[in-house]
């Protein structure tokens, strides 16, 4: 099984100069940040002392100014720009990763038809998550072809109901605003043609900066002028899930500072206020957990496939429902901070997942 991984690639240069070799530098950065240490930096990094050296000399020259602050005994650490190379960095990482990962899981399915000279491999098509992202990787692992696409829920269940994918990611918060967010996806799940495998069961809430600076307490507070707020783009499951939470709290949109600033995963905006370029926005608990964000809770939701109510009958989908249903997975997401899984793999109809 052919496996494709696609990284983001800096250069830097001016007026046409020689690029400077970007990657490197942000992964020694990185690295100075955690040890403090240029020669440790370097080490983990298999570069030589002068290598390292001599690469941060050129940065800083091309710059204009310095990258790390350095003091005997006290070992380095960034400056301001040097922080804000590595913010930008998590940040295109964050943005482009489920581009990356959907481009290369579609070159491994079509250089996988050139070879094998059969249909394709099932194809998943999801909301960006990180227990869908551990998915690929057990399925990697174990060998198991699938095409997976990174969409949002809505766009995700309409391409289930128009036959484009076989399986389908779109979350449901739970208590009370369930109702409101099933009827957006009712239209396209069918109770005698689908079913849904749990995925997992997660917590929504408030990422703010470390420490929390501004003090924010709750949604209420996202009305506060002196607050930037990052969106979820339309059609992203938690965009619904914001929607509701400023009807039930009487907020205006259109009072929201930021509102129409949108970023395409959880990641994304949990680098987008990490960088303070934002203040405040909504998403899962383990974006905020690597970032090292303040969180505080909302809701907690349930993710699920929709598949084919015939998938169970299906050859090329056993497999991908073998490992959904399998304890090294269940344990893999149970593992993600804001997580729970002791329904993962779970196969339910609508009626039972969303009684009346």
């Amino acid at each position: 099984m052919l496996r494709i991984t696609l990284q983001p690639r800096w250069q830097i240069s001016q007026d046409g100069g020689p690029a400077l070799d970007a990657n490197t530098l942000l992964q020694l950065l990185a690295a100075v940040q955690a040890s403090g240490s240029i020669s440790q930096a370097g080490r983990e990094l298999d570069l030589s002392y002068r290598h390292a050296w001599g690469l941060l000399q050129q940065a800083e020259a091309l710059f204009g100014q310095a990258l790390l602050v350095r003091g005997r005994g006290r070992g380095s650490a960034l400056t301001e720009l040097g922080d804000k190379l590595i913010w930008a960095d998590a940040r295109i990482g964050a943005r482009l990763q489920p581009l990356l990962e959907s481009l290369a899981s579609e070159f491994e399915g079509e250089l996988g038809r050139v070879q094998r000279k059969q249909r394709a491999v099932p194809r998943l098509h999801a909301s960006h998550g990180f227990a869908v992202a551990a998915l690929r990787e057990q399925l990697a692992a174990r060998q198991v072809p699938v095409e997976l696409r990174y969409r949002n829920s809505l766009e995700a269940v309409a391409a289930l109901a128009q036959g484009d994918c076989e399986l389908a990611g779109f979350h449901v918060p739970l208590g009370e605003f369930q109702a409101a967010a099933v009827q957006r996806y009712l239209p396209w799940l069918k109770r005698d043609q689908h079913r849904l495998v749990h995925l997992a069961v997660r917590t929504q809430g408030l990422f703010c900066a470390p420490g929390n600076p501004k003090g924010i307490q709750g949604l209420g507070d996202l009305s506060r002028r002196d607050l930037r707020f990052v969106n979820r783009p339309e059609g992203s499951g938690t965009r619904v899930l914001t929607d509701l939470l400023l009807q039930r709290h009487g907020i205006d949109a259109h009072a929201v500072t930021g509102f129409e600033n949108t970023e395409l995963t959880h990641a994304a905006v949990a680098a987008y206020v990490a960088s303070g370029m934002a203040d405040v926005g909504i998403g899962v608990q383990t974006a905020a957990h690597r970032f090292g964000l303040h969180f505080i809770p909302l809701l907690k939701e349930r993710y699920f496939f929709a598949l084919p109510s015939d998938a169970m009958d299906r050859a090329e989908l056993r497999p991908v429902l073998g490992v959904l249903r399998s304890p090294a997975f269940r344990s893999r997401v149970a593992a993600l901070q804001g997580y729970e899984a002791a329904s993962t793999g779970q196969v339910l109809a609508l009626s039972e997942a969303f009684a009346d």
